[in-house]
């Protein structure tokens, strides 16, 4: 199986200093996700955690909503020609009775690290029916001074980046600001689907009193896995899009983006921050 890290030569310049060394990286290998033995997706991953990527890529394509919906996941033998096995090529059988999403064309793409699923025919598509709609009742209320502090969690939870410089993690916290899991990937896409097919296997979605932090941008498909999970808070240390803002929106998700030590913006769900009484004419 292909491992997290590797190692590759590397000329390093310093100033007036040049010297060879080794390097280390993080690792990119395809990952092919099939379902009921049939092609659905390529995505290129760090490796690791593949079966809760391809559960949690699932559920975020309406497919799966509870670990009853699966029989077993499988990596395919011989999956080279040859006979060897790759484990770059995940399985995922239903159980009995789940329906088979019809696999077409607009469907089966290829995912790149960075820019998540691409290829899909429009965005009605793309805006797939959430089974657990964001509904905290009570809602979720979080303080600017806890969101402030979950960033230096999440770094400090980031083992890979520490020796490569080069993962996107995401992390799942209680409304207490309690780091529940956290996960890694060279795709920001895949670690929030790491995270989510792990619940799903663990029984707990929908994840309705949790808060979703990535450490990068907050894209629009990013703002829908949180949905699909039933995540009432999506936050992000960047900018999000105007298309992950529009879905917030839409479906009560709270957004915030620029989570930089006490700064912050809060871009939709503004009814999760508990901000002071004059916070929002300040």
């Amino acid at each position: 199986m292909g491992r997290v890290t590797e190692r590759r030569r590397v000329i390093r310049i310093r100033g007036a200093a040049v010297n060879e060394r080794p390097d280390t990286l993080v690792a990119e290998e395809p990952l092919e996700i099939r379902l009921n033995g049939r092609p659905l997706a390529i995505t290129m991953r760090t490796p690791g955690d593949d079966f809760a990527l391809a559960a949690g890529f699932l559920v975020s394509e309406g497919v799966l909503g509870a670990a009853s919906d699966v029989r077993n996941i499988v990596y395919c033998a011989g999956a080279k020609d040859d006979g060897t096995n790759t484990y770059n090529v995940v399985d995922v059988q239903l159980a009995p009775g789940v329906p088979v999403p019809d696999i077409t064309l607009e469907r089966n793409v290829y995912t790149t690290s960075s820019c998540g699923l691409c290829g899909k025919a429009s965005l009605d598509a793309v805006r797939t029916t959430a089974r657990f709609p964001i509904a905290d009742a009570p809602p979720v209320l979080l303080t600017p001074e806890l969101l402030a502090r979950l960033p230096d969690r999440l770094r400090a939870a980031q083992r890979v980046f520490d020796r490569t410089g080069g993962l996107h993690a995401a992390a799942l916290f209680s409304e207490e600001g309690e780091l529940l899991d956290v996960r890694e990937d060279v795709g920001r896409h895949n670690a929030v689907d790491k995270l989510v097919g792990r619940a799903l296997t663990d029984g707990r979605l929908p994840l309705s009193r949790a808060v979703l932090l990535v450490s990068g941008r907050a894209s629009f498909e990013l703002a829908q896995k949180a949905v699909t999970a039933g995540i009432p808070v999506l936050a992000a240390v960047s900018a999000p899009s105007s298309l992950a803002v529009d879905l917030a929106a839409e479906t009560g998700l709270t957004l915030i983006g620029f989570l930089r030590g006490q700064d912050m913006n809060v871009y939709a769900g503004e009814h999760r921050i508990a901000l002071g009484a004059a916070a929002a004419h300040g």
